[in-house]
């Protein structure tokens, strides 16, 4: 879009196609590499995420912006050459002639006449989207992401109810040897860990665990069986010779009971703790706290295993922060070298970061935290994913200031110009990309709506930060006399070109 708008500003000024791109592709062809490779860096962060489909989203995602890009500077001149083209477009109109280009103008005066007002009101929203960050929670709740009329979220909420739990969790106990589950001791801390997990609470009184079952249980109901089932004897035996003999008897009555709870070596047991569906950020402190007992309690007898369907969600936020936080840091920093080059100046590359993170905080801390909307797998996609779609039109908004600004122009005329040639652009690509994200707002699943929803509330923000928070603050900086030098510096202009 930004090669089609600086492309039909030269056609419509007379000149002929192939001179046309020429100035086209020495106008707009850097930043347009430059896009793309920020673009590119803020999804290929994911690719060390221990989550393979994120990471696979980060790869191919990050291939297909490159591929873009080669399509974008060679097939469409290539077809902008050979096609006829009619000169009227309207993103070659001309500047400032028409009801959208008064539009642009005016945010430009607005933005550079009221600079200071827009930075202390940008200065007040971030930091109150930073109190927002602190209410983020993380969630790994499948089933909220599922409508509740939806017959499968009915029948797991049933299985709850009646069963008092629908999802596993696994201590796998080996003892190291044959027959070594022959030991009364083993088998009795294996039923005090059971009594711990089932004594546990959440912070709303309910109980974490709805059902326990090993080995100790089948050995109980044995033991009973064979003394009259008088419930005194509901009990484990604590002879090693009585505990062969009863599981000996009971493996070979035809029962294949014993082999859901044990190995065929009697070396090692699984403990199987049945616990309601709920996010499973309320089971992370429960399974830490039961692996530390169980290694207290068997450390010394046995080598134990924490495994099972909840350990593996409740594993999932950890990788989740970890994947969010090195991803963050990875397209941050990655974006903000690239910034850097591309305006040729470390100072003003770090002043452009503050618009391209603004709509991430904002995004995070003023929507997602004062609205509790947790950070899942989806979630956690939207900044790396916004950041580097937002980054370009900052680029773009940078690369011409630092044209026209340095052709002489006053901080205003630049800003002006700015918005009337890459500023079309930057607002057709925004509204591009805010309805195909938005598009998801359509899908079943709350996860996909809120990532949709959330993305392109992301590049909303972005575009009003490019259109007016950057623009504010350059008019800030080049009205001290250091930052008046550095810019003339950053835009090869001798001094003093500035009157205001």
């Amino acid at each position: 879009v930004h090669l089609m708008a600086v492309f039909y500003r030269y056609y419509e000024a007379g000149g002929d196609k192939e001179q046309a791109l020429v100035d086209t592709l020495e106008h707009s062809g850097f930043p347009i590499l430059m896009t793309s490779l920020t673009t590119a860096a803020g999804l290929f962060a994911f690719s060390n995420a221990e989550m393979a489909p994120v990471a696979h989203l980060g790869i191919f995602a990050g291939i297909g912006v490159l591929l873009a890009f080669v399509y974008t500077l060679v097939l469409t001149p290539a077809l902008l050459a050979i096609l006829p083209v009619h000169r009227t477009a309207w993103l070659g109109k001309g500047r400032g002639t028409g009801g959208f280009d008064r539009v642009l103008v005016a945010i430009a005066d607005f933005a550079t006449s009221r600079a200071l007002g827009i930075v202390l009101v940008s200065a007040v929203v971030m930091v109150l989207a930073i109190g927002g960050l602190f209410s983020l929670r993380f969630s790994m709740n499948f089933l909220n992401w599922f409508p509740k009329d939806l017959e499968l979220r009915k029948g797991i909420e049933l299985v709850d109810e009646r069963f008092k739990g629908s999802m596993n969790l696994e201590v796998v106990v080996d003892t190291g040897k044959e027959n070594g589950l022959y030991e009364p001791k083993v088998l009795n801390q294996m039923e005090a860990l059971a009594r711990y997990a089932e004594q546990q609470t959440k912070p709303d009184g309910s109980h974490y665990v709805g059902k326990t079952n090993s080995v100790v249980d089948v050995l109980k109901e044995i033991n009973k069986a064979l003394n009259e089932n008088r419930e005194e004897f509901y009990t484990v035996p604590q002879n090693r010779k009585l505990i062969a003999q009863e599981l000996l008897l009971f493996e070979n009555s035809g029962s294949d009971d014993l082999e859901d709870v044990v190995d065929s070596q009697l070396g090692k047991a699984r403990l199987s703790l049945i616990v309601p569906w709920d996010d499973t950020e309320v089971y992370v402190e429960f399974v830490g706290d039961l692996r530390r007992e169980a290694e207290a309690l068997l450390g010394d007898n046995a080598t134990v295993t924490i495994t099972g369907e909840l350990n593996l969600f409740t594993q999932m936020i950890f990788t989740m922060m970890q994947s969010m936080a090195q991803s963050y840091l990875i397209a941050a920093v990655v974006i903000t070298i690239m910034m850097m080059l591309l305006v040729g100046s470390i100072r003003i590359g770090v002043l452009s970061m503050i618009a391209n993170l603004a709509p991430i905080v904002l995004t995070m801390g003023l929507i997602m935290g004062y609205f509790d909307i947790r950070l899942d797998v989806f979630t956690l996609l939207i900044g790396s994913i916004a950041l580097g779609l937002a980054v370009d039109d900052t680029i773009h908004f940078f690369h011409n200031f630092r044209r026209y600004y340095g052709e002489g122009k006053s901080v205003q005329e630049a800003v002006r110009e700015t918005l009337l040639t890459t500023g079309r652009a930057m607002m057709f690509t925004t509204l591009v990309l805010v309805i195909g994200f938005w598009l998801f707002m359509f899908a079943t699943l709350n996860n996909v709506f809120n990532f949709g929803l959330l993305t392109g509330i992301a590049l909303l923000f972005a575009l009003a930060a490019d259109f007016l928070l950057a623009p504010a603050m350059l008019t800030l900086v080049i009205r001290s006399s250091y930052g008046r030098t550095l810019t003339e510096r950053w835009c090869n202009l001798e001094p003093a070109v500035e009157g205001d």
